[in-house]
Parts: structure tokens; C-alpha cells; sequence
């Protein structure tokens, strides 16, 4: 079905196959409320991992091993949740500590460099995320498989271009489209384009779990819902984050 073709990976069509009849037979389906419920847990544990390695920066610590971790181990754990979603109910909450210690490294590195950035961010994500799911709620924009087809578009080319700009940096030390860091009006333009991009990728975000529901998904794809949902909201978090500090520079 094309309502299930999303910009972010881990809500897709193709995460919900296999499940719906599983709900269905055990009585045990997905619900928006219980998708929230796992949501605020997973934030809980992330803000947890999060105070956890801002303070480990603050004692002096180097802030690049929970770093790694946290990007390495995250990535790992959201591939084995994309394979095997019944085991995200044991994952998710293990992702959300280790996604947590590198956002509080992150974190703690732009509020050591400019201070008071970091609850800027934290505002502004909160915001435009309540903003986004007004907009969604009363239909202000509506999700249309074209519309959709162009915030997926739009985000798998963004992330192959971070890709590519990461392998370049890693393998030659070349700051490839050196441009996206600067902080220029182009620089800037660049990461309010990123921005809202992330910010659009929430109302599919919304749209697929409201569907999940209606498909009456199995009960531990709320677990999954909440991760997918969490990933996207991060993911905003730190583009607002790089946005204001390039802000700050210019």
C-alpha cells in the first residue's frame, strides 16, 4: 500500500507486514496511546544516557569513545530492530541509552563552546514538534502519496550525501561540500533546508503510526513506532542545534 512509504527507514510498509494478523489473533493491538507510552519511556531512558555523558565531558572526560559508542552501537541495534521488530520491546530501550550518549557528548561540546545552545535547541525541537503534529492533526498539510514521494525523495539523497561526505572526510581528510559547515548564508540556507526537511519527515512519522493502528499492527510494533519516532526526533534536535551554532558564528 502506498500510505505505508515513508522517509524514515524504520516506518514502513514493509515494517508492518507480518504483523497485522499476529494483532489481530492475540487481541493485542498496536494503539496510539501505548505507542506514546513507549515514546516517553524511550525519551526517559535517552535524557538518562544523555545527563549521564554531558557530565562526563563536564569532569574532564574525552567525549569521543561514548561518541562512537553511541553512534556505532545505535546503528547496529537499529539494523537488528529493523530485521527482527518483535525483539523491539529488548531493543529500543537499549538504543535509546546508547543514542542518548551521543547526543549528551554532542551536546556538551556546542554548550562548552557556546553556552546556553543547547536548551535553545531543546526548545525549538520541542516547538516545531508540537507545531508539526498540529499541522498534522487538522489536516493543515496533508500527507499525499505525492507529497510523501517527495520528503522521501528528498531525505534518501540527504542521507547519501552525508554519507558520501563523511566517507570523503574519513578516507581522503577532504572537507567535501565544506560549504554545509560554514557558517555563510549559504552555509545557513543549507541548514534551515535540513531542518525542515526533518521537520516534514514527522508528519509521515505520524501518519504511520496512525495507519500501523488502523491495520490493527501487532502490540510490540508500538515499541518500534515509538523508536522510528524518537530517531527522527533527534535527528531534528541536532540539525536545529548545528543551525544555531552556525547562527552564532556568522
Amino acid at each position: 500500500m502506498a500510505i505505508f512509504k515513508s522517509g524514515n527507514p524504520t516506518l514502513q510498509e514493509k515494517s508492518f507486514e507480518g504483523t497485522i494478523f499476529q494483532g489481530i489473533s492475540t487481541g493485542q493491538e498496536m494503539t496510539v496511546r501505548g505507542t506514546m507510552n513507549k515514546f516517553g519511556f524511550l525519551l526517559i531512558m535517552l535524557m538518562g544516557a544523555t545527563i549521564f555523558s554531558w557530565g562526563q565531558f563536564y569532569k574532564g572526560g574525552n567525549p569521543m569513545p561514548l561518541m562512537m559508542i553511541g553512534v556505532f552501537g545505535g546503528l547496529a541495534l537499529a539494523i537488528v530492530m529493523m530485521i527482527r521488530k518483535s525483539w523491539s520491546p529488548y531493543i529500543a530501550p537499549a538504543y535509546a541509552l546508547l543514542q542518548g550518549l551521543f547526543v549528551g557528548s554532542v551536546s556538551a561540546y556546542y554548550d562548552y563552546l557556546y553556552p546556553g545552545l543547547v536548551m535553545q535547541a531543546v526548545g525549538l525541537t520541542l516547538v516545531v514538534t508540537l507545531l508539526m503534529y498540529l499541522i498534522y492533526r487538522y489536516k493543515i498539510i496533508k500527507v499525499t502519496n505525492q507529497f510523501r514521494m517527495v520528503i522521501i525523495i528528498a531525505t534518501i539523497s540527504l542521507g547519501v550525501f552525508y554519507l558520501v561526505q563523511w566517507i570523503a572526510f574519513a578516507v581522503f581528510g577532504s572537507h567535501l561540500a565544506a560549504f554545509t559547515n560554514a557558517a555563510t548564508p549559504l552555509g545557513i540556507g543549507f541548514s534551515v533546508v535540513v531542518v525542515v526537511l526533518a521537520a516534514l519527515n514527522l508528519l509521515l512519522n505520524f501518519d504511520m503510526i496512525e495507519k500501523g493502528v488502523e491495520m490493527r499492527a501487532a502490540k510490540y510494533m508500538e515499541w518500534y513506532s515509538a523508536f522510528g519516532l524518537l530517531v527522527t526526533i533527534v535527528w531534528l534536535y541536532l540539525e536545529i542545534l548545528r543551525l544555531l551554532s552556525k547562527l552564532n558564528r556568522s
